[in-house]
């Protein structure tokens, strides 16, 4: 069973996924909070998988719960929910530790499965809205003291240039002629030896790095 904390400032939007998501044999609302304060402790003594967060609300915001509860314990996963996919915000979430954002108008089935994913350790990724943004707002900011180059394979840097570019696993196993498995193994030793957390993290790596700009060895960029 998929343990889900809601948090949003509008009760009526609450209901509404509280509704949608108990709807589901597999997953189950344990708790509800209509600010981020006191969510990371929410989140703790309900044991929640998975988080339902608003960015915006008026006391504590979405950006700080996510990252007290990021830090509590990174088993936890973090659904930023935003009105607008170019939420200037967004980005803040995901440094602060969110698995990924949707927006608050996603079809019912959208939402059922990104709680399914992220539950799963993946991350929401898929979203071109993702990619737009990243590629907008990840300029300035610092930068590991690691560079990729000197800790991944060659191998392991095709698969972070193609994640960065939204790439599903099954999509990158084509492109490079793999296994899907073998690409699954790759994203978790880069993850490994970059000490990122999810492919979330791994996304704003390679933007930071640009390592997202690179073209795939002996191939013209996709």
């Amino acid at each position: 069973m998929i343990r889900v904390v809601l948090v949003d400032d509008e009760e009526l939007v609450r209901v509404g996924l509280r509704m949608i998501l108990e709807a589901q044999p597999d997953i189950e609302v344990v708790g509800e909070a209509g600010d981020g304060e006191g969510a990371a402790a929410l989140v703790r003594a309900t044991e929640a998988d998975v988080v339902l967060m608003d960015i915006r609300m008026p006391k504590v915001d979405g950006i700080r719960a996510t990252a007290e509860i990021v830090a509590g314990s990174p088993e936890p996963r973090v659904i930023m929910l935003t009105t607008f996919d170019l939420d200037e915000h967004v980005l803040d979430s995901l440094r602060a530790g969110a698995s990924g954002f949707l927006v608050k108008d996603t079809p019912r089935a959208g939402l059922i499965d990104a709680v399914r994913v992220v539950a799963a350790g993946d991350a929401l990724l898929t979203p071109s809205a993702t990619r737009r943004l990243l590629a907008e707002f990840v300029k300035t900011a610092p930068r590991p003291e690691t560079r990729a180059s000197a800790v991944l394979t060659p191998r392991e840097v095709d698969v972070l240039v193609a994640l960065a570019r939204g790439r599903s696993n099954a999509e990158i196993a084509t492109d490079l002629v793999v296994s899907e498995h073998t690409v699954k193994t790759h994203v978790g030793s880069i993850l490994a030896k970059l000490g990122l957390r999810d492919r979330v993290q791994a996304v704003i790596y390679a933007f930071e790095e640009g390592i997202a700009t690179l073209p795939r060895r002996g191939h013209s960029p996709w």
